[in-house]
């Protein structure tokens, strides 16, 4: 039970780093954030294990590539323009 609240609060927090860095569009506040985070959490694991490169070894490593994640993330709802749908 534990280890998902932490895997929660890490991936909110990879996906404000994320909105942080690449200055974005997409949605912000905390269920932003956590979306966000979730996605590039799942993304930046998945293309990381492509490579050999494993984000299970600690804490740090879990953000770094979950905040890795979300910033390809943000740049794909970019690149396609998919930020449009959320501009109300």
């Amino acid at each position: 039970m534990w280890s998902w609240i932490v895997r929660i609060a890490l991936w909110t927090l990879a996906g404000y780093l994320g909105s942080r860095l690449m200055k974005d569009g997409t949605p912000n506040g905390w269920l932003g954030n956590v979306i966000l985070g979730w996605i590039g959490g799942a993304l930046g694991s998945f293309l990381f294990g492509l490579i050999g490169i494993r984000s299970t070894e600690g804490m740090i490593g879990q953000i770094l590539v979950s905040t890795a994640g979300a910033c390809l993330v943000i740049w794909l709802v970019r690149k396609f323009n998919i930020g449009r749908w959320f501009d109300k």
